[in-house]
């Protein structure tokens, strides 16, 4: 499933292509009469960049994807390009491959040009005779920087995501326990303090970072920069003096009465386990999300309402610790691949049968049927799902 910033890249570049696509047909008609002779075909390439805005590089090849002409950009052309085989290239692949001759226009996905490391796509135009037929491509190369593009930024999912950390320190998770920070000893007093600076006075995001008993603030008045608020400033009860006061900001979608519970919750997921602890907690009152980090250097971000539904059995029954599992599982899998195809397969058949094999008897039926299905994904890279080892 497309992630919701991943399908605004899409929309963008549905736009771009229907953007690009009709003034790039236009151009490309124009060459056909002149594909067997390279002197006229560069010299009526420099005026592309009159009817093609925004392109950096053109060029045209051949029907087999063999450049026939001078790269040409704003101030020159390059000529030592000409025979060059572009054929192997990831935008022209797709268009050479037998049945997609129908195509007309393809855009690339991104990359970094390796002359001046930009972010650019290239854009390749389809070139026909009068009968239709292929005759060649025109190249398009653009700097994506240089793009129009939608201004609208996209919108964060709402679902809970939940992404893993440093494997190093998943590694050695049970070899280390909390230490008590000087943050953990005077709490209750940060999350009062916080709680008054979101409230009265313009805080609409705070980090805490409970172990290196530090919080990073943002404030409505000057919301590109942050505040550090080191144990020295948060002992302090007459903090909230140095913040004006603020009405509760008018964007927020966190009821006031709230806070101090996802505050709390926060707390007794930072002491519930010695072994897997909060390490720091996040709160926006704009969007409503609350984030997590963990010992074992998971991270979650999830909505307020679906965070204070959770309580702590989910946390160190089902959830972070789910990390630890599918270490194990991973390990499983290694193992059981390396055994050969072979036996692999017959693993899978007796799960197919609803029977349980040896190797696998310890787990549990949810770990059972992940392992069941990752061995299929697994083995479906071979044809028909079987192999020779």
């Amino acid at each position: 499933m497309l992630s919701t910033i991943q399908k605004s890249v899409q929309q963008q570049r549905k736009s771009l292509t229907k953007l690009l696509g009709n003034r790039l047909a236009d151009f490309a008609a124009e060459l056909t009469p002149l594909l067997n002779d390279p002197e006229k075909l560069n010299k009526h390439l420099k005026s592309a960049f009159d009817q093609l805005p925004f392109c950096k590089y053109i060029y045209v090849l051949d029907a087999e994807g063999v450049q026939i002409s001078a790269t040409l950009y704003h101030n020159g052309e390059n000529r030592v390009d000409m025979g060059r085989d572009r054929s192997q290239r990831p935008y022209m692949k797709n268009l050479l491959k037998p049945g997609n001759e129908n195509i007309e226009c393809e855009l690339s996905e991104s990359y970094i040009s390796k002359n001046k490391k930009r972010p650019s796509l290239t854009a390749i135009q389809v070139i026909k005779d009068a009968q239709d037929k292929r005759i060649g491509f025109l190249g398009v190369d653009y700097d994506l920087r240089e793009l129009p593009r939608a201004e609208e930024i996209y919108e964060e999912p709402r679902q809970h995501r939940q992404i893993k950390g440093d494997p190093a320190i998943r590694e050695g998770l049970f070899l280390q326990q909390r230490a008590e920070s000087e943050m953990d000893r005077q709490l209750d007093s940060v999350m009062t303090i916080l709680e008054e600076l979101m409230l009265e006075h313009g805080v609409y995001h705070c980090q805490i970072h409970y172990s290196s008993s530090r919080v990073t603030v943002w404030h409505v008045d000057d919301p590109y920069t942050y505040r550090i608020l080191t144990m020295k400033e948060l002992s302090d009860v007459g903090i909230s003096l140095a913040y004006p006061k603020r009405p509760y900001f008018e964007r927020a979608v966190v009821p006031k009465q709230k806070i101090m519970e996802i505050f709390k919750q926060f707390s007794a997921l930072r002491f519930a386990d010695q072994t897997i602890y909060l390490r720091s907690g996040s709160l926006n009152l704009v969007n409503g999300f609350v984030g997590l980090n963990f010992s074992c250097d998971g991270t979650h971000y999830l909505v307020h309402d679906e965070f204070l539904g959770k309580g702590l059995d989910f946390w160190f029954g089902t959830g972070d610790t789910t990390e630890i599992r599918e270490k194990n599982i991973d390990d499983i899998l290694e193992s059981l691949c390396q055994s050969g195809c072979r036996d692999v397969n017959q693993i899978i058949q007796l799960l197919d049968q609803g029977e349980i094999p040896t190797e696998l008897s310890d787990l549990a039926q949810d770990e059972r049927e992940t392992i069941h299905k990752e061995l299929k994904s697994i083995m479906a890279v071979y044809e028909n799902g079987v192999c020779s080892v």
